[in-house]
């Protein structure tokens, strides 16, 4: 569950929800402690972003390995959002699309970084929540 959740956080294309409810629905392990692994390795893969986001603040994109630099269309929209309504954006850095680059342009912007552990924390345990509340109400 934690490497799911982690890669699905960074940059790289990937999804850890069916993973969840799928190990939610195996049984084979605690629920609590699904939710608890998959919220905290998603933010840390978020963090990453935010860390590599801070690297191009630093020293310019072109520093990082071809394979991981943002999609220029994206990121713009990412940028957008994130100017446009600050730090609550945060909130919605599950969102698939414009989520991870949102917490990369974070970085870039020099955001502080405790903050922003908090407030991607919150956000992605909110989306695990639900999709366990979900799974229980059907499973």
């Amino acid at each position: 569950m934690a490497t799911a959740a982690f890669v699905a956080a960074t940059l790289l294309p990937a999804q850890s929800e069916a993973v969840f409810v799928g190990l939610l629905a195996a049984r084979i392990a605690d629920p609590v402690a699904l939710f608890l692994v998959a919220s905290l390795a998603n933010a840390a893969g978020s963090i990453l972003n935010w860390w590599l986001g801070l690297l191009i603040a630093r020293h310019g994109v072109e520093r990082l390995p071809r394979r991981i630099r943002p999609d220029p269309a994206q990121f713009a929209r990412a940028q957008a959002l994130f100017t446009r309504f600050g730090w609550p954006s945060l909130l919605f850095a599950w969102v698939p699309i414009v989520g991870d680059p949102l917490t990369f342009v974070a970085g870039t912007l020099r955001f502080p970084l405790l903050p922003f552990a908090l407030l991607v924390l919150i956000g992605k345990a909110a989306r695990y929540g639900a999709l366990w509340a979900g799974w229980a109400t059907v499973g």
